[in-house]
């Protein structure tokens, strides 16, 4: 079983590389929605795919299921591990969300919390880096909260919340993604080691 730190870890030395981390900080210091998600959608698929899973997504089909799409469910990434079964269950999901609005972003958190997976992933960003806390005390007071302890408690697997902050684009990738774990028994998101 692939851990949050561990796919965490993947995530970073693949977006180091320059292939990758051009792009993607280009697209994130200039406000380029579209391409941020275009090239953060390439790097998850390319973590996935490094942990050995079969990911799909926008611009990466996968042909795992008995009904082959880009996107299941209406969420952005999904990952699957080695099944013989026609009808697998996800090992990971994820929300790449661009927009700024908190509500977007609840709504992000709010649909990968509702799937089944080991690891549940939501990306989004904010300018300053003072802003990141405060976006995830909101989503815990909107999002986790409302699940109930019985709700939380019963969760399975990790859930991550990673916010990239572009003022910190100089220290690309790690002074640029903050990455926020949820402990499900106490219901906060907080800063992984």
């Amino acid at each position: 079983m692939v851990e949050a730190a561990d796919w965490r870890d993947v995530f970073l030395q693949l977006v180091s590389r320059q292939e990758h981390a051009g792009p993607l900080k280009q697209a994130a210091t200039q406000g380029k929605l579209a391409a941020w998600t275009r090239a953060l959608t390439t790097c998850t698929v390319e973590t996935c795919r490094e942990v050995g899973w079969q990911a799909s997504a926008i611009g990466h089909k996968a042909t795992l299921l008995p009904v082959n799409q880009s996107e299941y469910l209406a969420l952005d990434m999904m990952a699957f591990g080695d099944s013989e079964k026609r009808w697998r269950f996800p090992v990971a999901v994820a929300e790449l969300e661009n927009s700024q609005a908190v509500d977007r972003i609840a709504y992000s958190l709010w649909k990968v919390l509702i799937v089944r997976a080991s690891l549940r992933v939501v990306f989004c960003y904010r300018r300053n880096p003072e802003d990141a806390p405060k976006l995830v005390r909101a989503l815990e007071e909107q999002v986790v909260q409302a699940m109930g302890l019985a709700g939380r408690v019963g969760l399975e697997g990790e859930t991550l919340v990673v916010v990239g902050r572009t003022n910190e684009a100089e220290y690309f990738p790690y002074g640029f993604f903050q990455w926020w774990q949820l402990d499900a028994g106490t219901g906060r998101f907080g800063l992984m080691k």
